[in-house]
């Protein structure tokens, strides 16, 4: 196999896969391919568009030679074969890996003798080999002897304008050293930044999700000092800043009303599922994610608060919810803690006006706010941070601790954040 030219298949177009594969197609003279179900996204690469919001990945495919294809057949005679597709949980909490299984029957009457084949896709540990080496022999070739499989987790961060898929360091486990290192350095001929090979397929699929546990657990400790600090009198905001002066040994995390993305609220229930299956309880990182789960509960709970300092209920109260997306200035809606919001706010019967600038359907700004005597802002976009005029809104839930608590304390708005 020619390690400088070969033909790459990429299934799966969405957020991890398409930015994977245009930084392949512009960096190096390999063939790429896209792999989708979706009609609607493979027809948009072919006409040099993105089928995501990531304006790195909107520039460089106007620069390259990517085609793709809802034709698995197109993967025939791929030297290397990249898994990027979902792996969400289902309604009860557990792993959902049926994206993976899909992928994998997809391959097996094109694998061929001497493939490589990279899963990005977030698993829990034990996935390579308990479920996708398996799969693939089903073909009757074996691993190791006829194919190789590696493990690359993605490290993606839609919206960050300083980390993207050409410069984050990234993982490697593989099933034999001379394919780690044969990934190493096909990772290393497109990306800018340290390729690290782990001692096994496994340890690399444990480096991604503790990677996101950690940051759900310490979300999950400063959201539940926020609830604390609410009854303290405490801006919590304030104390982190003040905590954070210690230039050894703290971290700051911040609260908010929840915690949404494809990882930090996925990623735990996969390492808390593996453990469980093998005899172990995860009490700290169950509780972690029950925290955060609680979070939009808590913040529709601090409106009816504030309401009823007004002597009003939520039912039949206008109210204008800023923000539907996951994270500021993006129009991802994947497990975004405002969808729950939302749904709380319907159950109690808010007369709703639910406002995103980067999501088609909601509704216009300044008319939602001239109609609403309260507002909860579950997603710190930029246009919601340069409002200057609240109209006649008497209460503001600031469920990003990112408005100016002072403008509202002058006003005479009745202002609450999470922990201040």
């Amino acid at each position: 196999m020619n390690i400088d030219k070969m033909k790459v298949s990429i299934i799966g177009m969405g957020y991890v896969g398409f930015p994977l594969a245009c930084a392949i197609a512009k960096k190096t003279e390999h063939e790429v391919i896209g792999i989708d179900l979706s009609k609607q996204k493979v027809d948009l690469i072919n006409q040099k568009k993105s089928p995501v919001e990531d304006k790195q990945a909107e520039k460089d495919i106007k620069e390259i030679s990517l085609s793709a294809s809802t034709d698995f057949s197109k993967i025939d005679s791929s030297d290397l074969i990249i898994i990027a597709v979902p792996t969400p949980i289902k309604e009860n909490k557990l792993p959902d890996l049926s994206c993976i299984e899909s992928a994998t029957d997809s391959i097996l009457p094109f694998l061929k003798k001497g493939q490589l084949i990279i899963l990005e896709s977030t698993v829990n540990p034990g996935v390579c080999d308990e479920v996708l080496i398996p799969a693939l022999e089903r073909s009757g070739l074996r691993c190791n002897e006829d194919f190789n499989v590696a493990h690359c987790p993605e490290r993606i961060d839609p919206g960050n304008k300083k980390y993207n898929v050409y410069n984050i360091p990234r993982n490697i486990g593989a099933s034999s050293s001379e394919s780690a290192a044969f990934a190493k350095k096909f990772y290393s001929s497109f990306i800018d930044a340290d390729i690290n090979v782990v001692s096994s397929l496994k340890a690399a699929e444990a480096s991604k999700v503790i990677e996101n546990t950690f940051r759900d657990i310490n979300i999950a400790y400063v959201n539940e000092l926020a609830k604390s600090f609410d009854l303290m009198g405490l801006d919590i905001i304030e104390i982190i800043n003040a905590a954070s002066n210690k230039p050894f040994a703290f971290m700051p995390h911040f609260p908010g009303c929840g915690v949404g993305g494809h990882c930090i609220p996925v990623d735990p229930y996969y390492l808390i599922q593996k453990a469980r299956d093998m005899g172990f309880e995860h009490s700290f990182l169950q509780m972690a994610r029950d925290v955060n789960n609680s979070m939009p509960e808590y913040t529709v709970q601090k409106l009816e608060n504030s309401l009823a300092e007004i002597g009003k209920k939520i039912k039949g109260t206008k109210v204008c919810l800023l923000g539907l997306s996951y994270k500021p200035n993006v129009g991802d809606l994947r497990e975004s803690p405002a969808l729950e919001i939302k749904k709380i706010l319907n159950d109690r019967g808010a007369d709703l006006a639910v406002v995103d600038p980067h999501i088609e359907g909601t509704q216009e700004l300044s008319k939602s706010l001239e109609r609403s005597e309260a507002v909860i802002l579950a997603t710190a976009h930029d246009d919601f941070k340069k409002i200057s005029d609240w109209k006649g809104v008497k209460i503001v839930i600031d469920g990003r601790n990112c408005l100016d608590k002072s403008y509202f304390i002058s006003k005479g708005i009745i202002y609450r954040g999470i922990g201040r």
